[in-house]
């Protein structure tokens, strides 16, 4: 394993209890990308769903309220406590239609031409080699199934990502710039760039669209910053080296930045993501 990707790991590994705790507001803020996902993968009830990298649950669960009892949905995920998480949430909300495997998505643990339709969301931005992910999750699919996947599109038309992140720029010393192709949230924030590794792994008839929604949840300005400074473990690493009196600073920057997207308790940032989908020849 490399360093790149026991760091990545490891970063996720921390960040599942937060994740697990404010499960409930990014399933809402995320629920148009998994909306996107099930119509471009043609998921209905009965079908036979492999969700790759579903974090604390999502889009897993509400997958499996889609197809229904006579349809089934088997979740993956790298981080053992990721995979405690949905378990934990799958349980909670009574569903029996879903099994749990931590697993890597290039070394998947399941029989060739398995499930109607596989889905990432916002996942396959993180593997360290996705060509090998996807030949994977293309192995697992049944001949003429849809393997549908959703990315974040360019940071600059994300103010989710770029109000947060220009407001600590200004309270560090700039780090170097970062990898275009290492794991990252806008890894393949360009067009056309997922849709060819997919091509290159052997879908056919691979398509991409823009999505463009808005990440809206019940929350306050001061909820937003603790769910991003939380979830983020590069934003946790950073804000722990601050005083208390820097990190409140720089709490009130940053919800003086985004505040113009809340009203009454009610957040609504505009947001764009690419959705790519291919058949299994």
């Amino acid at each position: 394993m490399s360093d790149v990707q026991s760091d990545t790991l490891r970063e996720w590994r921390e960040s599942a209890r937060y994740w697990q705790q404010h499960a409930a507001t990014i399933r809402r803020m995320f629920a148009p990308v998994t909306d996107a996902l099930v119509q471009d993968a043609g998921i209905v009830e009965g079908y036979s769903v492999l969700d790759v990298a579903g974090g604390p649950g999502e889009p897993s669960l509400t997958i499996a309220a889609t197809v229904g009892p006579t349809g089934s949905v088997t979740y993956t995920d790298a981080v053992a406590e990721m995979v405690t998480a949905a378990e934990s949430e799958a349980q909670r909300r009574g569903l029996t239609n879903v099994t749990f495997r931590q697993c890597a998505a290039d070394a998947l643990p399941l029989e060739n031409n398995s499930f109607d339709a596989v889905v990432c969301r916002l996942g396959i931005m993180f593997f360290p080699d996705p060509l090998a992910g996807l030949r994977e999750m293309l192995r697992v699919t049944k001949r003429e199934g849809m393997l549908s996947l959703a990315v974040w599109g360019k940071s600059d038309l994300n103010p989710f990502s770029y109000l947060i992140t220009d407001v600590v720029a200004r309270h560090f010393e700039p780090s170097e710039p970062a990898d275009p192709n290492a794991p990252g949230a806008f890894r393949f924030a360009e067009p056309g760039s997922l849709a060819r590794i997919l091509a290159d792994a052997g879908a056919v008839d691979v398509r991409e669209q823009e999505l463009k929604f808005n990440i809206a949840a019940p929350i306050s300005p001061e909820q937003f910053w603790e769910l991003r400074a939380e979830t983020s473990g590069t934003l946790r690493e950073k804000l722990a080296t601050l005083s208390s009196s820097q990190a409140d600073l720089l709490k009130k920057e940053a919800q003086l930045a985004f505040r113009e997207y809340f009203s009454n308790n009610q957040m609504s940032i505009p947001a764009q993501m690419i959705i790519v989908t291919g058949r299994k020849p």
